[in-house]
This record gives C-alpha cells, structure tokens and sequence, in this order.
C-alpha cells in the first residue's frame, strides 16, 4: 500500500503537483497522477518513435536504439511537463489563452515529429515494396543519363565499329565495305571468264560433233565444216585465256586489299577495343556505385517520398495514413490539452491553496527584505557613530597636547634670559600638505620649539 502511495505520488509530481499542497488538498492527487500517466504514455510513445527512426534512417541494432530512445523520451516527458507547470490557473480568458496557444502549438509539433517514425513502422511492408519499384526506376533512370552523357556519346558508334572490325579481321579483310569496288570488279571478271568458258565448251563440243557427223551437216571427218568449227573453238580458247588472265589479275589485286584491309582492321580493333572497354569499365563503375548507393537508400527520406507515393495512389491508404498520425499526434498533445481545459474551467481548492501560499511566500519575503534593510541600517547607524566617537577623541587629544604645549611655550619665556642661539629655521615636514596651518600645525611648531630649547647645555632649572 505504502508503494502504491509512493508511486502515486511520484506520478502527481510528474504530472507538475507541488507535494506540501497535495498534502492539503487531497483531492487534486488523482488529477495529477492522471496527467503523469498520460506524460508517461507520450514518453513511451517518443522512445517507440526514436528507436524505429534510428533503426530505419542509421541502422542501428535495436538494443541501443532502444537505449537512445529512452533518452529522447525523457526529453519529450521533460518539455511536456515544463508546459505543464508553466500554465498557471488564470482567470482571464485572453491570458489563458495567450498561455495555451505557443504551448499547444509546440506540442503539435512535437506530435507531429513523434507520429512520424511510428507512421512509417505501421506500413512498412507496403514501403518497402514501393522502395523497390521506386528503387529500379532509379537505376534505369541513372543508366539513361549514362548514356546520354558527353562521355559516353559514341559508345554505341564505337561498338559497331568494333563489330565490323572484328567480322573483317575474321574474314580475312573480305567483309571490308571499302573493298566493294575491288570485289565487284572480281565478280566482273568471274561472270566474263565464266560466259568465255561456256561459249568454248559449246564451240568444242559443235567441233567435235562436225568430226563424228552426229549433228551440223552430218558427214564425218574433218570437213569445211569441222575445220570452221575447230578455228571458231581454237578463237574462244584464246578469249578465255585473256579472260583467265584478268580474272587472276583482278583475284590478285583483290587478296593484296583484303590483305591491307585485314592489317588495318586488327591495327584499327586493338585501339578501339581497348577505349570500348575503358568506358565499358567507367560506365560499369559508376552504375555499380549508383546502384550501391541506390539499394542501401532507405532512409526516412526515401519512405517518407514511397508513402506519399502510395497514398496518391491508394486512397484507401492515404485516410488510413491521416487517422493513425492524427491518434499519434493527439496522444502527444493531450497533457497540454488537459491543462488548457482544466485552466478555463473554475479555479479548484489546489488552484486556491496554490495562489495562497504563492502571495503568503512573497509577503513573508517582504517581510524578510524589510527586517533585513533594518537590520543593515542600524548597521550602518552603529558604524557612523564609533566613526564620530573615534574622531572626537582624536580632536581631544590633539587639543590637549595643543594646551600643553603653549603652556610649556609660556613657561619658558617667562624664565630668566639666557643667551641662546638663534633658532634654526624649521623647515616644513617634507609630509606636510598644504593645508596643514590649524591647531595641528601650530602644535607641532610648538613641540619643536620647545625640543630645541630644552638642549642639555642651556636647561635652567625651573623655579618651583
């Protein structure tokens, strides 16, 4: 039972009771302990909030978030209860309110900032899905840009240009386009040295035929007719000789391009291979460390951006997204709420006992500034007086030794004269100020005077 108090009473003092007014006015204890209790909740919630933003912007392992959370929800508890013992009880409508407007404007915002992480953490399945279409558009966004950079114009140029070079190093040099005139003159030559084959063969074969008589004029033998036929044949065989002959020259000419074209293109593809895959390697490296830094971005940021995303397109989301940050952000602001609805109501018997005993202090420190003003002008009194009393025995001194010394003056001339020498001129004490000529003075010549004539060898002894 006794803890149960304890802990009551901890709660109220959380919640801004004063414990010596509770200790008169009992039945504000359980209102107070219901704003503890509610202080404690917006704590939790803060602690919830802290260790899953640290958790999803940094990473953290989670017992340490917890352990940072903690901290952040003794500060959100620590400011909600500095607004909460800051709003005195107030009879003015317009006070109260100028109280409770910075004070509920604050606390929104910190509803505001507490509702946020716990906001994410309910849809987070939904984000992350919609981190990963969001992520992928990114990447194929980035290779675009790539792509259309200045650095890397001429890729898809250099690429082909690699393809074609490899594809006449292969054939020897005889895809090379540039040796379309050579390979077309060959072509030429072959059809010519072709039709002069054709045209032999038949002549050969008529001439042989005149010669068995199986077809011309049908005698056999070497006739008009074979001998005609056999000089037309022997003719072609010279055109096709000439025709070979082109035909090897132009196949000759043809091998020393394809020849040329092969070394140019290996000398061609060893320099463009080598650029394709500089860039190919530049471009690879910085896609990768895009796309590093693209699947490791999923800070606060990125699903704050992907729930937004979400509820453009869900409607369904976007009420649930707006209801569940409105119950986290009026949890957060509710003991402000509470003490700006209990504030415009009628004062209570804490309210009254507290005004009370706040005017009762400042009279009684009135009180104790007054006795203590007295107390340091008597003070001051007494010092003033000892002051006076010190000075008047000085001045009395002074005149009594004043009076001795004329007295004594007075007694030495009234003696017999003797001869004596003149006096010294006294010279002013190198101390004296110029405004040492009154009694002092004048007893101080007195007393050097009388020292002077008082010297052992003129003394007169003093008539009784």
């Amino acid at each position: 039972m006794a803890g149960r108090r304890r802990l009551g009473d901890g709660m109220a003092v959380l919640g801004g009771a004063r414990p010596d007014l509770l200790a008169a006015a009992p039945g504000a204890r359980s209102r107070f302990v219901a704003l503890g209790g509610v202080l404690l909740s917006t704590g939790g919630l803060a602690v919830a909030s802290a260790a899953f933003a640290l958790h999803m912007a940094l990473g953290v392992w989670w017992p340490f978030a917890l352990l940072l959370g903690l901290g952040w929800g003794a500060v959100v508890v620590n400011l909600d209860r500095m607004l909460l013992v800051g709003m005195a009880h107030d009879s003015s409508l317009k006070r109260n309110l100028a109280l409770a407007v910075p004070r509920v404007g604050l606390a929104l915002v910190l509803g505001v900032v507490v509702a946020t992480p716990l906001t994410l953490q309910v849809f987070h399945k939904e984000i992350d899905a919609e981190i990963t279409v969001m992520q992928a558009e990114a990447a194929d966004a980035y290779r675009q840009s790539l792509e259309a950079d200045a650095r890397f114009a001429g890729l898809a140029e250099l690429e082909e240009r690699v393809a074609a070079e490899q594809d006449v190093v292969a054939s020897g040099g005889a895809t090379d386009v540039a040796l379309a005139a050579v390979q077309a003159e060959v072509t030429a030559k072959q059809a010519a040295y072709d039709a002069a084959l054709a045209t032999q063969r038949d002549l050969e074969a008529r001439a042989q035929c005149e010669l068995d008589g199986t077809c011309g004029t049908g005698d056999a033998g070497t006739g008009a007719a074979y001998v005609q036929a056999r000089a037309a044949a022997d003719a072609q065989a010279a055109v096709v000789a000439g025709a070979r002959s082109e035909l090897d020259a132009a196949l000759s000419t043809a091998d020393d391009a394809e020849s040329r074209s092969a070394d140019l293109a290996a000398a061609a593809l060893a320099t463009d291979s080598a650029e394709l895959a500089r860039l190919n390697a530049e471009l690879d490296r910085l896609q990768s460390a895009f796309d590093a830094t693209n699947e490791g971005s999923g800070g606060i940021l990125l699903r704050l951006e992907a729930l937004d995303r979400l509820s453009d397109r869900n409607a369904t989301l976007a009420m649930a997204k707006f209801m569940l940050s409105l119950l986290f952000m009026c949890v957060e602001i509710l003991p402000v709420f509470m003490k700006v609805l209990l504030n415009f109501g009628p004062p209570t018997a804490y309210d009254q006992l507290a005004a009370m005993r706040d005017s009762g202090d400042l009279d009684i420190e009135e009180l104790q500034q007054q006795s203590r003003r007295t107390v340091a002008e008597a003070k001051e009194e007494l010092l003033v007086m000892a002051e006076q009393e010190r000075l008047d025995r000085q001045k009395a001194v002074i005149l009594a030794r004043q009076q001795a010394a004329v007295a004594a003056l007075a007694t030495t001339q009234a003696a017999p004269a003797a001869p004596q020498p003149a006096p010294a001129q006294v010279e002013d004490e190198p101390g004296r100020q110029l405004w040492d000529t009154g009694p002092i003075r004048l007893a101080r010549t007195a007393a050097r005077t009388l020292r002077t004539s008082r010297r052992p060898s003129d003394r007169v002894p003093t008539a009784v």
